[in-house]
């Protein structure tokens, strides 16, 4: 559990910073029988900014609770 509190406390700060990222994934546009045509498409993945405060809110209590069983 405290790996993982870590784990969103970073994701968390990246989010604040960088509010998207990009990708692109191949799309199949015609497939004829042995012809095939394929194309790239360009993909947005995009947040709020308050949603990496959540992230990071959420792992500082998941860091705590973890700290406070021991």
């Amino acid at each position: 559990m405290k790996i993982f509190s870590i784990v969103l406390i970073v994701a968390g700060i990246l989010m604040l910073f960088s509010n998207s990222f990009s990708f692109t994934t191949k799309e199949k546009v015609v497939d004829a029988g042995p012809i095939q045509i394929s194309a790239d498409k360009q993909r947005d993945v995009t947040w709020p900014t308050y949603a990496g405060g959540i992230v990071v809110a959420a792992g500082v209590i998941m860091l705590v609770v973890a700290q406070k069983k021991k």
